[in-house]
């Protein structure tokens, strides 16, 4: 189970060029805005990706907007843990779980997942905050992610495993997030 304090958020590369022309992009887009605005009521760390942004752009403004304080890793691997700026920022955080979301799925998602993995951290997937290209490219990455031992979850089933009650100031925060 997720456990608020030992928590991450990690957002991979869900910029200009290649967020328009996801799978589901629009579904994808407001699952991770959720995702992004629920973390920050939980105050969870949250560590943000982009993939060779000179060529591929920011990330898109819908999540740069919640994201406020924050700055993104520049990378040009595809795994972010290929990245030593990653790697030290995640070490800061002290947290030994992470929700992996962004694009693409069968890509970067994927290798880094794998990777985290290898490197003793629980991860778990939020299957409705990530996509590829086509939706082949999306099941074959999220089939390929549990097979190298990460989990799959969605944005609320997090969100929930997070608060484990219904009760409080976040979790009313919360629920206006998912409804």
């Amino acid at each position: 189970m997720l456990n608020i304090n030992n928590t991450a958020l990690v957002l991979i590369d869900v910029q200009e060029k290649l967020a328009g022309i996801m799978h589901e992009r629009q579904k994808l887009i407001e699952q991770l805005v959720k995702l992004i605005c629920g973390a920050r009521v939980l105050g969870l760390p949250v560590l943000w990706c982009e993939q060779n942004p000179e060529k591929i752009g920011p990330t898109i403004p819908q999540l740069t907007e919640h994201l406020d304080g924050l700055s993104p890793i520049a990378k040009m691997s595809f795994s972010c843990c290929r990245q030593d700026e990653f790697v030290e920022q995640l070490e800061a955080t002290g947290v030994k779980q992470l929700l992996l979301a962004g694009i693409e799925t069968h890509v970067c998602v994927y290798q880094t997942a794998a990777h985290l993995v290898e490197a003793g951290y629980e991860v778990q997937v939020v299957a409705d905050a990530v996509s590829s290209r086509t939706a082949e490219n999306r099941e074959i990455g999220l089939g390929r992610i549990q097979a190298v031992g990460a989990s799959l979850t969605s944005v609320e089933m997090a969100f929930f495993e997070l608060l484990e009650v219904a009760e409080g100031q976040q979790f009313k925060d919360i629920l206006k997030i998912v409804k």
